[in-house]
């Protein structure tokens, strides 16, 4: 499935920080969709429907658990508070009135961990889903790890746990647009790095989390959008130009994006960049 190509008003050079109710929307309307293939890759191998009940570890504004919940099955989201914003559009998109209902299609969002996702009384999850991207900076697994192990507690054994990480830089036009945000911060010790993905990211998160690998797959997903500006508002969405934002001056960063995407643009003045990612199938013990 290709991104659609949605074109936006420019916005002031001071962009919000990654946790506003702007920045969220520019994430949920720009940004998010980019891995729309990447879901739908997962779902179709595990057959998501009806029988499942999923858990959404960093669900964000919500999209794939729209896609999950669309296929019937009943989703339970989760996120951190430093993202509430994106979770109220995840309110918005999936549960006017649905939330704490019992049933196929049963839509439950939460702030906080995957502790506070427990259902007393409830059936265990039998898929868990962690579609946020590793492998593209240092220690970006860190929190991951933990979230994983409280989240199997709440699984029934034998469980699918979806991972899903970077491909190859070379295979990934991104990666070098996401080098700005380290050399912009190259002053800062406490800024993530920018790294290559590793071929075994996944790999070693699932062994970490205590889950046994269970097939793997590569997905396109093309970052597709209607201009520059379009383009600079989703990757600022990610959070990963923050830091960046915060070592120099917002209108610093989005001067180099625009000149780390200049090779991207093309003569109708859309932007395209290919990438690859992966996608990890584990299982609970």
């Amino acid at each position: 499935m290709t991104p659609t190509l949605v074109r936006h008003q420019s916005r002031t050079a001071s962009a919000p920080p990654a946790g506003t109710s702007e920045r969220a929307r520019d994430w949920a309307e720009i940004q998010e969709r980019m891995l729309v293939p990447l879901i739908e890759a997962a779902y179709d191998r595990l057959d998501v429907g009806p029988a499942t009940r999923l858990l959404g570890l960093g669900c964000g504004s919500g999209l794939g658990l729209l896609m999950a919940a669309s296929r019937g099955a009943a989703v339970t989201g989760v996120d951190c508070p430093e993202r509430a914003a994106r979770l109220a559009l995840a309110r918005e998109r999936l549960a006017p009135g649905r939330e704490a209902t019992s049933g196929p299609g049963v839509t439950r969002l939460v702030t906080g961990g995957p502790d506070e996702a427990a259902e007393p009384g409830g059936a265990p999850y039998n898929v868990i889903t962690a579609f946020e991207p590793v492998g593209c900076a240092a220690g970006d697994t860190e929190g991951l790890v933990p979230a994983l192990e409280a989240a199997v507690a709440l699984a029934e054994h034998g469980s699918a746990v979806v991972l899903a990480g970077w491909g190859p830089p070379e295979r990934c036009a991104t990666s070098a647009v996401l080098r700005v945000a380290t050399r912009l911060t190259s002053r800062l010790n406490d800024a993530p790095r920018w790294r290559p993905s590793l071929r075994d990211d996944l790999e070693d998160v699932a062994a970490r989390a205590g889950l046994k690998p269970d097939g793997s797959g590569r997905v396109a997903c093309p970052f597709g959008y209607a201009d520059l500006d379009s383009a600079i508002r989703g990757l600022m969405s990610t959070g990963a130009f923050d830091a960046a934002a915060r070592a120099t001056d917002q209108a610093q960063v989005e001067k180099e994006l625009v000149e780390a995407l200049h090779g991207h643009v093309r003569r109708d003045g859309t932007v395209w960049m290919a990438n690859v990612f992966r996608y990890l199938i584990a299982r609970t013990p």
